[in-house]
């Protein structure tokens, strides 16, 4: 009952009701009831919708990185050529979850500034409400083809080889900077990660021949190609999250760093 009220004081708030709906736009939309899953699939059309879910124990809403040129027209049966025939573009959504909110939060940074280095100005990011961020590009920021292809028919293979190629940039910095963040004790990441110390420590040999101890990020660095695949879907800005009661907010990209879970409360 004490989440109930939250959900409910929060969600009838005007201008969150109206940011959601902006985001729904054109995607399929799910409603989680605590530990379960609404029937799919679903639209939100109007900001008075949000606080009726809210009323019949919604606690969350999920969106797709698709956009559809009609939603409700998804079905399970449905073909690849018939999907591909429905889906009208995709938003890029990094998922990045390394277990551990301080890591997640330093690789959400360096996937940002990987953007960056590639030239890519529409950015922006959020956390997920628990210990991740999702750092997301829209559709239209997108050339409409590369080489003969059309962007909107490499769905879900562009997004995935994105991902892999910011995963393979952000690597080493990512490693140096958790090391630094840790003051060099492996013994400090093997805690919060839950891995052993032959599973995150490499060796890198210097010109004298010496091994160096390095931080291997592979086991806990996580951006998420699961999410990169057809109808899957994401938490939505301005949702909660069931777990930790935070509200998925969105984040300055310039500020990720410094951004703490206190500014995710629902109040």
């Amino acid at each position: 009952m004490l989440f109930l009220s939250k959900t409910l004081s929060f969600y009838k708030r005007i201008d969150i009701q109206e940011e959601m709906v902006r985001q729904a736009k054109d995607k399929e939309v799910a409603f989680r009831f605590d530990e379960a899953f609404g029937k799919r699939p679903e639209m939100l059309n109007y900001p008075n919708d949000v606080l009726e879910l809210a009323k019949q124990r919604v606690t969350s809403l999920h969106c797709s990185e698709e956009l559809w040129k009609n939603p409700l027209q998804l079905s399970p049966t449905l073909k690849k050529e018939e999907l591909d025939a429905l889906r009208k573009g995709w938003d890029l959504v990094l998922d990045i979850d390394c277990k551990f909110f301080e890591y997640s939060r330093i690789a959400a940074h360096y996937t940002i500034q990987a953007l960056r280095q590639n030239n890519v100005k529409s950015i922006t990011a959020k956390f997920s409400g628990n210990k991740g961020f999702h750092i997301a590009v829209p559709f239209e920021a997108f050339p409409k083809k590369v080489g003969d292809a059309n962007i909107v028919d490499m769905f879900p293979e562009a997004p995935r080889r994105i991902a892999a190629y910011i995963t393979e940039m952000i690597r080493k910095p990512l490693a140096e900077h958790i090391m630094r963040f840790e003051k060099n004790d492996f013994h400090s990441i093997m805690q919060k990660t839950g891995f052993k110390e032959e599973d995150i420590k490499r060796f890198e040999t210097n010109e004298f021949g010496d091994k160096i101890p390095k931080l291997n990020v592979d086991p806990f660095l996580e951006i998420d190609t699961v999410l990169i695949s057809p109808r899957h879907l994401y938490r939505m800005p301005y949702s909660f999250h069931e777990k930790s009661q935070l509200i998925s907010v969105p984040v300055d990209i310039n500020n990720i760093l410094t951004f703490e879970k206190d500014e995710a409360k629902p109040e």
